[in-house]
């Protein structure tokens, strides 16, 4: 079994260093008591277990339990288990500041001020520090940062699971999609809505993608939008983002949004990202439009 130990200064991004382990597939386990680590690395190397590789958070919240630390990770290391510790620590000012914004209590405040509850930690984990086989100082990072560091410092990023893709189609007249993080509005493009043949069909039936790829203005915005999703999803993945959710809405979310969902879900699985798709609204019942649209407008509001 290969195990990690998160431990280090209250505030200093524990539970943020637990996310990028959690990313990398890691079997992650917060505040355990120093005592069960060995029996957890035997339950972990019995014949079948699901668990090889896990990362636990031990820290000071264990009261007198967190003494054992040190001996503990030492018999583990007798037992041939793999295990590197990992510490994080921040200056007495941003700790102060953190535990300031986010308005919580330090594990040992116990009446004390902030900053006296703050040293106290630093002297009871002292010699842990000295024995840690990581140190990251996370005062000027961005929690961002602080998991590509993690990710860096402890050879994670073999391990770092793709990009999850969630790629949605909408309907404007049903309300966007909260958890969007990028949203396209492609009511521009031309409308199956007020095609009868192509009406009662939705953006996966060929005929209408073929009927929206014939826009004019198509080509030009397809190129443009893949070669800003080409640029945005590496640099999300490097800043530490596990998921995208990208939306793209038309007036009823049966037509052209579902057009653009699919022809993404095609590429970007073809790039090797684990993609899903969503087509919110294509189920809504059709209806046929009242009136033609104005000339000129053809992607009038009134349907799709």
């Amino acid at each position: 079994m290969e195990l990690t130990v998160i431990t280090g200064m209250s505030g200093a991004g524990k539970s943020q260093a637990m996310g990028a382990f959690e990313d990398a597939g890691w079997f992650c386990v917060d505040n355990l008591p120093p005592r069960l680590l060995p029996a957890f690395a035997e339950l972990s190397d019995d014949a079948g277990a699901p668990v090889d590789r896990a990362a636990v958070v031990c820290d000071v919240r264990g009261g007198a339990w967190f003494a054992d630390l040190s001996a503990v990770l030492d018999t583990l290391g007798a037992r041939g288990v793999k295990v590197r510790t990992l510490y994080l620590e921040a200056g007495d000012d941003v700790l102060v500041r953190r535990f300031s914004e986010t308005r919580r209590a330090h594990p040992l405040a116990g009446g004390r001020a902030l900053p006296e509850a703050i040293e106290q930690e630093r002297r009871a984990l002292a010699a842990m520090r000295a024995r840690a086989d990581v140190v990251i100082d996370s005062s000027h990072l961005t929690i961002w940062d602080l998991r590509r560091a993690v990710f860096e410092a402890l050879a994670l990023d073999g391990d770092r699971p793709r990009l999850q893709v969630d790629l949605v189609s909408f309907g404007y007249k049903h309300g966007l999609p909260h958890d969007a993080d990028l949203v396209f509005d492609v009511r521009f493009l031309r409308n199956p809505h007020y095609v009868p043949e192509l009406a009662p069909l939705t953006g996966m039936d060929a005929a209408v993608a073929a009927h929206v790829n014939d826009d004019p203005a198509f080509p030009e915005f397809i190129a443009r939008l893949v070669s800003l999703l080409d640029l945005l999803l590496p640099a999300y993945r490097d800043e530490g983002k596990s998921r995208v959710v990208i939306a793209f809405g038309c007036t009823g979310g049966r037509h052209r949004s579902v057009v653009l969902t699919e022809l993404m879900a095609r590429r970007y699985r073809d790039q090797g990202y684990r993609v899903s798709v969503s087509h919110r609204h294509v189920g809504r019942p059709h209806r046929p439009p009242a009136a033609p649209p104005r000339e000129g407008s053809p992607t009038s509001a009134a349907g799709d």
